[in-house]
Formats: C-alpha cells, structure tokens, sequence
C-alpha cells in the first residue's frame, strides 16, 4: 500500500511504504529486509518529521481504534493506541467525563499524545498528557510486549513518554480521565495592550483559572507591539449548568490550496488586525462550549491548506519565565523579519514536571507560531530563533520541528544519549536520524 502520509505541515516531502494495521494481537508485519527503518503514524497531526519515516514503513495504527474498557466510576479508560481524542470525548462527556489535558486539536490518537506528551492550556494545574497516563502495552520488535508504567519497566515508561514513537508499538493506553458536571466552558476573553500586561494577566490568572493562553500579535510595533488576547476559563460548575444547551456541529473544509501569495506581511497584518479588533470591550465573559474553547482550528477542517502546497514550519519554544525580555526579543525578532505568524500562541508553564525522558514542557514561558515556507528566508529565522533558544537555555518542541540542527537538538536535550539507549533498534524517523546524525 503506498501513500505520502503527509504531516500536517505538509514539510519535508517523503516517500515511505504504508502498512495498516488491524489488530493489537497480531505480531508487527516487519520488512524481510531487516535495515529498513519502521515506525508508527496515528493521523498525522504531528508538524514536522517525527511522523515520518523516509525510505522506511510506517505502520499506521488507525485501524487500532477500540475501546478495550471504560469505568464512568472513576474515570479510567483503556483502548487501542488508534482511538483519537475526538472519540474519547465523544463517549465519555456525556458521562460525565473529560480529558485530563488536551492539546489544541482533538485530533490526534492516544498514542500519539503520548508519544510527543502533549500539553495544553492547563500546564500550570495537570502538567503534561504524560501525567495521566497509568500504564499501556509496549510491542518491541523483537516480538516482546512489555507492560509499562511508573512500576513495571519504569525506565521504557518513561522513554514512551515524549518518546516520538520510536521506543516501539504502543497497542493499548489506560489514561485518567477527569471528573466535570457539564460541557460548557465559563470563559473570558482579555484584550491585552503589552507583553507586561501579557505576564500580569497569567500571575493573576493561575490560581482562579483552570486553563490559560494568549494570542500575540507578531506584527505590530510601536506602540501596539506585543498586544494580544488573553483566554481564560473553567468548567462550570453543577449549580451553574444550564437546562439546555445546543451543540453547534458545523464545520468547513479548506476546499484547495491557497497560492503561495497569499499569505504575506500584508494579508497576515491584516488579519491580526481584525482578530485583536473583534470584540469591541476589554474583557468579555460567556459560557461558550468545549469545541470552540479548546479546539478554535478544528471547525475548519484541512485548515493546513491555507499555506499552500510548500507547506509551513511551526516553531514552539519555551524560555525561562524569569527575564520577560526574551519573549519581547523573539517577537520583536519576528516582527523585523516581515514574516510574521497570524497563529501565535503564548503561554506560561508552570512547574509540574513532566514524566518523560524527553519532554518538552518546563517551567518557563512558550510561544508557539506558522510560517509559510517563504524558501531560505524562512529557515534563517528560525536559525537564528533558534540561537536565542539556546542562548536563554530554552528548547525547541521535537513534535512540531522539521529543521532544527543537530547541535542544537543535543543541547536541548542533553539526556538524548540516555533515551537513546531505550530507543527499538529497527524504529526510526526522519526526525531521529536528521538530529542524531
């Protein structure tokens, strides 16, 4: 069976044997040539290359998408690694139940949440997916299956873990889920004018607020430099549900490609112009429900078209929380380039340590931005990102690069060499081979 089996920032182009699988019990279609590198793909939703697996296999566990068992007691779950997000929400809000952490699309599987331990807007409470995973199968390809956890084989538990699918087949996930009265969201939206406003907002915000994030605006300067809107909420509480609530299940797909033209200096400063503009008070507080609070891109499907058949780079960073004058150098760096990003995040982390050997989450502040490949322009920013990265003693998210060096990808993750050791020798990536070379 052939197919690209794109990521999702459609960068670098690759060719790679697909092979489905169907069942957890069966043994792993390995090539008969054993120097052919393998590795898993969930969707696809990973940015860069560590979803692909050029000149090799990949495995696509899409078809391992059962439910093996659900307590609505206590909010344990366990199904196949193929099961997304989406399917677990479906079953489980309704009971009562939502993820403990969620990263900003519910498309993605299980087992590829955790093997990029995926975080999200309530860092500073729960920490990473990572933190809520209780055990899962390991199928290694040397045919053995390992149960892993904190207690049993705790050192491959640990290297799975923002593993990046390459410790070997993860068949099977429990995960905690958390307990919560209703689907809506009691959620405020903050215009802010400033980076500073920015910081003040999260410190205030932490304590009374389960989920926070901003959206910055990487085009502005003067005076407008480093304004945003600050998101903030909860889930409601069971005294404040209201007696009906309709679910809006409308979406759109991105029909075709946009041209490469599209997206420019211009068109993007336009957009953050109307997106910081759109509501016409500081703060505005409404029940909203969990799609449009969590999941914003979802309502548009294929919405990675909109950067053209080039394709985009996503660029996420995290730098130490103590010096705000980073942050304001990275953005005000991207400003000068011209190129900035209409889909910039910002985010503090906060200090639950992650569990995986190399997960990207610390205690620090994160900013999360697309660009259009726009050619070598375009990666001598985020080389020179990069440095900045380094130079604050920062990392570079692995799930969402295509580019980074080496060098760097070593000074990151100084632990590499300890992950390395729990690494399936006949699974590999793109990614793995480009930053290990």
């Amino acid at each position: 069976m052939a197919d690209n089996y794109e990521s999702w920032g459609r960068f670098p182009k690759v060719s790679q044997r697909i092979i489905p699988l169907s069942w957890r019990h069966e043994p792993l279609p390995l090539p008969d040539d054993a120097a052919i590198p393998i590795l898993v793909q969930g969707v696809g939703r990973s940015y860069g290359d560590v979803c692909l697996n050029d000149g090799g296999v990949i495995f696509s566990a899409r078809g391992l998408n059962r439910y093996i068992h659900f307590d609505a007691e206590t909010g344990r779950l366990c199904c196949e690694a193929g099961v997304t997000l989406a399917d677990i929400l479906t079953l489980c809000v309704p009971q009562g139940w939502f993820l403990s952490t969620t990263p900003g699309t519910k498309f993605v599987t299980i087992g590829g949440a955790i093997a990029n331990d995926v975080h999200g807007k309530n860092h500073h409470r729960a920490g990473t997916f990572g933190n809520h995973v209780v055990q899962f199968e390991l199928l290694r390809s040397n045919g053995e299956r390992l149960l892993c956890s904190s207690d049993s084989n705790p050192q491959l538990f640990a290297a799975t873990l923002g593993g990046l699918g390459l410790t070997g087949l993860i068949t099977w996930a429990e995960i905690q889920l958390k307990p919560i009265a209703h689907r809506a969201i009691q959620a405020e939206t903050i215009q802010f004018y400033d980076l500073e406003e920015f910081f003040t907002l999260s410190v205030e915000s932490d304590a009374p607020y389960e989920y926070t994030m901003a959206w910055v605006d990487c085009n502005s300067q003067g005076r407008s430099f480093g304004r945003g809107i600050f998101f903030r909420g909860n889930h409601i509480a069971a005294e404040d549900a209201p007696k009906t609530w309709k679910v809006s299940k409308r979406t759109l797909t991105m029909p075709m490609d946009l041209p490469g033209f599209a997206l420019n200096r211009h068109s993007v400063a336009a957009f953050n112009f109307l997106f910081y503009h759109q509501q016409s008070q500081k703060s505005v507080t409404k029940l909203v429900d969990y799609n449009p609070f969590f999941y914003p891109l979802d309502a548009v499907l294929r919405w990675n078209r909109l950067y053209g058949k080039q394709g985009f780079l996503q660029y996420q960073c995290v730098v130490p929380y103590t010096d705000h004058r980073i942050i304001a150098a990275i953005i005000q760096k991207i400003v000068d380039s011209g190129m900035g990003s209409f889909l910039a995040v910002l985010k503090t982390f906060g200090q639950v340590a992650s569990p995986g050997m190399l997960s990207f989450p610390k205690a620090g502040v994160t900013l999360a931005l697309d660009f259009p490949i726009k050619g070598a322009q375009t990666f001598e920013l985020l080389e020179y990102l990069d440095d900045m990265v380094v130079e604050a003693n920062g990392r570079v998210y692995p799930c969402k690069d295509a580019r980074m060096s080496p060098k760097n990808f070593k000074h990151y993750y100084p632990q590499w060499e300890t992950f390395a050791q729990q690494v399936d020798p006949s699974f590999s990536s793109s990614f793995w081979r480009r930053v290990t070379r």
